[in-house]
């Protein structure tokens, strides 16, 4: 239920169209509904301008399908992230018109109607190894209403490579940067643009990248300001705080 359906639901209870009763019946299922293993946030679009989104990673395949199926039960609109193969067949035999993003891990239901557009966004990985978890981000913003512009294998042992597209990179509001080893590249961004970066660590690397925690020091010590991080292979909130960024932008200008 988002505040579009919310207003034209008043409106025909106003014009006589519908009944307060049938009103009523649509609004019980606010703020939430109980399904037993969750509480499936209905509500969230209203508060966050984006409705919740299903965490796929710890939840059986069972638990995975109810709750989109309690999600897709009120909107045309379900995203869910972190799907396993399993999962993803289960729902698709509920819901043969969801799509599926292997390397990105991510199932969505869409009635295909474009969402607001939102400003454009640049993500960028490092190197071809973080790929999953920029396609993650790139997809989820995609899906919430953002441009995207993709620059990918731009990391420091090539820096030279990133050069020729500082001028696509001006062009975006906001910049998402994704690498692992040492996580150098979100610095280096920083100090070549005047954009906003948002830092994606990731856990690829050898022994001492510890999983990607030095990763993620390096980003959190980044002496070029104008750099914000964001945890270790969270492209999800990356995509998420970049297109809210630029939607209150957008809203600012309009």
């Amino acid at each position: 239920m988002d505040k579009r359906k919310i207003q034209e639901l008043l409106q025909d209870v106003r014009n006589g169209k519908i009944s307060v009763e049938a009103a009523e019946k649509t609004l019980k299922y606010l703020p939430y509904a109980d399904i037993g293993t969750a509480k499936i946030d209905h509500h969230r679009n209203l508060r966050r301008g984006m409705p919740e989104v299903i965490f796929c990673q710890g939840k059986t395949p069972e638990q995975s399908l109810a709750a989109f199926m309690e999600l897709a039960a009120h909107s045309d609109f379900v995203l869910a992230t972190r799907v396993s193969e399993e999962t993803a067949s289960l729902i698709k035999s509920h819901f043969p018109n969801v799509f599926f993003c292997r390397e990105a891990k991510i199932l969505f239901l869409s009635n295909g109607e474009i969402r607001q557009r939102a400003g454009r966004i640049a993500v960028l990985t490092a190197g071809t190894s973080d790929l999953p978890v920029a396609e993650e981000a790139a997809l989820t913003a995609e899906l919430l209403g953002s441009e995207v512009v993709k620059i990918y294998d731009v990391g420091v042992a090539g820096v030279h490579r990133l050069f020729p597209h500082l001028e696509i990179i001006d062009n975006c509001r906001v910049i998402i940067a994704v690498a692992g080893m040492e996580g150098a590249l979100p610095g280096v961004v920083a100090g070549l643009t005047d954009k906003p970066v948002i830092a994606v660590p990731t856990s690829t690397g050898y022994g001492a990248n510890f999983g990607g925690l030095s990763s993620l020091l390096t980003m959190l010590n980044s002496c070029s300001p104008g750099v914000g991080v964001v945890n270790i292979d969270n492209g999800f909130g990356a995509a998420v705080l970049a297109y809210l960024i630029t939607k209150n932008c957008c809203h600012e200008e309009d």
